[in-house]
């Protein structure tokens, strides 16, 4: 679908909406020189469609960092014979370009740089802005329940993450029961065909961009080991679920049984129709092991409650429930046995 015209009331619609400009003219022969700002996983596809869409490999540079080996889009770079820029790099590497493309480079771009490129910069966000500005926007949005992702090209601005103006965004279902490497692998192809759709639609793409609504805006910062912290007083069972989902394969969500920290390597609700085998008195975090289901079940807030199928003991190796059934909750009264919040989850 093309939309034009589109008023400021694009934010009361637009989760109704994939908002783009596609026009028929094209760039063909004169395309634009691109230097390409990337770092990890999500900014490959970025760079690959760019590459497999540019016919001169001389339109296309790349800047990255060197400090990982393991850099994807290094490597990449390195073996399509890309011109190859170390970060930080000056103004003058940037004025045989046209356009800077920013797309998950965790770097601040110096006001210097961006006015470098006759078309400034533009960035790939992995949310619909201005909901989830900053580092962490898949992660919040999967932790705090949303329904509806997507993701956001926008101009950047110096001395500020995510507040330019949007020239494209396209929405993306949030499944309930996705996890965080999933979501992050579909943004990451959907914001690349999306960059695409721009860079190749200039200049028509780059006329009239939305102001993004300041009132509107949330917040997704840098992960801080609070985010980790499991409070079972306060936590609803999915709560807790969001939680595990958002941050699986990036961080273990942190609970205390007795002196000793604990990771939840594996948790998910119940059925529906499971009846919760703790009573009203039974305390927050409370454990008990259900041999059919070959997990522990946790009570959490307002007696829901959360199952564990593998953790892992601090000093220990990760194990399964029922192992940890074995091992430790059959050694304890009935009062012992029960899951504490860390340090950090004073309301416990």
């Amino acid at each position: 679908m093309i939309f034009s015209g589109i008023s400021i009331n694009f934010y009361k619609y637009k989760r109704k909406l994939t908002y783009f400009r596609s026009f028929t003219t094209q760039i063909d022969n004169n395309e634009l020189k691109v230097l390409f700002f990337g770092t990890d996983n999500f900014s490959l596809p970025s760079l690959k469609v760019l590459h497999k869409h540019n016919s001169d490999v001389k339109n296309l540079g790349v800047v990255t960092s060197f400090k990982s080996p393991a850099n994807c889009v290094r490597q990449y770079a390195e073996q399509q014979k890309l011109r190859l820029y170390k970060w930080p790099i000056v103004a003058e590497d940037c004025r045989a370009y046209d356009l800077g493309v920013v797309v998950s480079f965790g770097h601040l771009i110096p006001t210097q740089i961006i006015k470098a490129f006759p078309l400034g910069m533009i960035n790939v966000h992995a949310s619909l802005l201005p909901r989830w500005r900053g580092a962490a926007p898949i992660i919040y949005a999967i932790m705090n329940g949303d329904k509806e992702t997507g993701v956001s090209i926008m101009r950047i601005e110096p001395k500020r993450f995510d507040v330019g103006d949007i020239f494209a965004q396209k929405p993306v279902t949030i499944q309930p029961d996705v996890y965080m490497p999933e979501l992050h692998k579909e943004l990451a192809g959907e914001g690349a065909n999306l960059l695409l759709e721009v860079v190749k639609g200039y200049p028509q793409t780059f006329k009239n961009p939305l102001k993004q609504n300041e009132e509107e805006a949330s917040y997704a910062p840098k992960i801080t080991p609070a985010v980790t912290e499991i409070d079972w007083k306060s936590m609803l069972a999915q709560d807790i679920y969001n939680r595990h989902r958002a941050l699986f394969t990036f961080k273990a969500l942190i609970a205390k049984f007795q002196t000793k920290s604990v990771e939840i390597l594996d948790a998910k609700l119940p059925p529906s129709t499971l009846k919760s085998p703790f009573s009203m008195e039974s305390p927050h975090g409370a454990l008990e092991y259900c041999k059919e289901r070959k997990c522990l079940q946790v009570k959490c807030a307002k007696d829901t409650f959360v199952e564990v199928f593998l953790l892992r003991i601090e000093g220990k190796k990760a194990m399964k429930a029922i192992d940890f059934n074995n091992g430790f909750l059959k050694k304890l009264p009935k009062e012992e046995m029960k899951f504490h919040c860390n340090k950090l989850a004073v309301s416990c």
